[in-house]
């Protein structure tokens, strides 16, 4: 069953941004590139969610830009 939202949790004391799809479960984190984390389902290796360290400072040192995260790291089963 495809989830029907995502969720979202920002942590502002740690700058830590946190995003998962349906209800929470047991996942397996792989880092795709320094602080962020792609969560893996351990069984099915589909993806559950993301947890991007140092948000804001991220995503402001690049105001009105797109930020890219590469796929690479994540298992082939799961690359689009």
């Amino acid at each position: 069953m495809v989830p029907q939202e995502m969720k979202f949790r920002y942590d502002p004391q740690a700058d830590v941004l946190y995003c998962w799809a349906g209800e929470p479960r047991e996942a397996i984190s792989v880092e795709a590139e320094p602080g962020v984390f792609f969560r893996l389902d351990p069984t099915t290796d589909q993806p559950v969610g993301v947890t991007i360290v140092d948000f804001v400072e991220r995503f402001t040192s690049h105001p009105g830009s797109i930020v890219s995260v590469p796929l690479q790291a994540v298992p082939e089963a799961v690359q689009p």
